[in-house]
């Protein structure tokens, strides 16, 4: 891994910021304000070949990885507009599929996934179950050549812009009786399949659903690789999401950061510039600081996902989301602070952002699993659960 990214990559990061800027931060919350999606930007995201960078070209995509992938969602991030479709869509369900999928799955769902005209979502949260993805209740049984799903899923983003959901089912051992994990690839138009919506306190164009399957009816075709193997799977999918999770962060981190300096800068008490002032500056030192460190752990974690080491990639994927939702919840709120009364107004956006800095504290996976994780693998210790 070289600390100097390749003239490609800068070529990327150059490209993707040319393309969000001609957007930003206000076409952003205006789309959440007024029940809009980032339609116009998806688009052209997705005809620059940006959405399926990491996707493989044989499929329509651009054959890079990880890295490149968490490039564009920081520089959209970064320019106020991180889209949170690019972590689920091409992320999780295009890794899964292009790893794990037949060819034909590949052929139907790649190249719309790559060039964004097809979104998926991911369902695998439960209300019962949380984090514990050992106490999926939700069932995938056989019936003939048929599989017959049926239970709830819960906090699953954009439903409402996708065309199918990946859903973490579990099938039944027929020697143990034990239940076991399997990916199934559910139309959101399949009867039995209903959506609602959840009200969230944040300013964003992306929803969550709450879903309900009740005896939805799947041909044999709808399972993603083997039914004894998703476990294996499914790190081909959650590597990827916590490493886009610490890209949407850093992006974020540096938009708030950009603009409390810029106003620290600018804004002038008793003849000085506030960003003079320690108490200004030094949490805006720290939180660049912080950021930095982040930025390098998700660096570490994408080059060695791309190497094809999924354990590997686990633990720094885990640290980088854990170090960029808290470096970028300190920022927003220093730069809130920075900006006094103005971080509170609706012209300078950034107290739309508070709640979604927060967010990064808790999505996809909370600080606290994080550290259980790390706090088991990395050191050793003992399990409390």
């Amino acid at each position: 891994m070289s600390f100097v990214e390749s003239p490609e990559r800068v070529a990327l990061r150059e490209s993707v910021a040319g393309l969000v800027n001609k957007y930003g931060h206000k076409y952003f919350t205006d789309c959440a304000r007024q029940g809009r999606k980032t339609d116009e930007l998806w688009k052209e995201a997705g005809e620059l070949g940006f959405i399926g960078v990491n996707l493989p070209e044989e499929y329509g995509g651009g054959g890079a990885g990880m890295y490149e992938l968490a490039i564009v969602m920081e520089e959209l991030a970064a320019a106020g507009t991180g889209l949170l479709m690019l972590v689920v869509s091409p992320a999780i369900c295009g890794n899964i599929i292009a790893r794990f999928g037949t060819d034909d799955q590949k052929q139907r769902w790649i190249p719309g996934l790559a060039d964004g005209s097809i979104t998926m979502a991911f369902g695998i949260t439960e209300p019962d179950a949380g984090s514990n993805s050992h106490q999926i209740t939700t069932t995938a049984a056989r019936d003939g050549d048929e599989w017959v799903l049926n239970g709830r899923k819960v906090f699953i983003s954009g439903v409402d812009q996708a065309e199918a959901v990946l859903i973490v089912a579990r099938t039944e051992d027929s020697k143990t009786g034990r239940l076991k994990p399997a990916l199934f690839i559910v139309p959101t138009d399949a009867k039995g399949f209903e959506a609602q919506v959840i009200e969230m306190e944040m300013v964003n164009p992306e929803k969550q659903f709450t879903l309900f399957l009740d005896d939805v009816r799947l041909p044999a075709d709808a399972l993603v690789g083997s039914e004894d193997a998703a476990l294996s799977q499914l790190f081909a999918g959650l590597n990827p999401e916590r490493i886009m999770a610490s890209a949407s962060a850093i992006g974020m981190g540096r938009y708030a950061l950009d603009r409390a300096v810029e106003y620290a800068n600018d804004r002038t008490v008793w003849k000085t510039p506030i960003g003079a002032h320690q108490a200004i500056a030094h949490p805006l030192a720290q939180g660049k600081i912080e950021l930095e460190m982040a930025k390098l752990m998700m660096q570490k974690a994408a080059t060695l996902y791309d190497d094809g080491d999924d354990w590997g990639a686990a633990v720094p994927a885990n640290m980088a989301k854990y170090a960029a939702g808290e470096a970028t919840a300190r920022i927003v709120d220093a730069a809130v602070q920075t900006l006094g009364g103005n971080g509170l107004t609706v012209e300078y956006g950034m107290a739309a952002m508070l709640p979604l800095s927060r967010l990064t504290r808790i999505a996809p996976v909370s600080r606290e699993m994080i550290l259980n994780f790390v706090a088991q693998t990395s050191l050793g210790l003992p399990k409390s659960y």
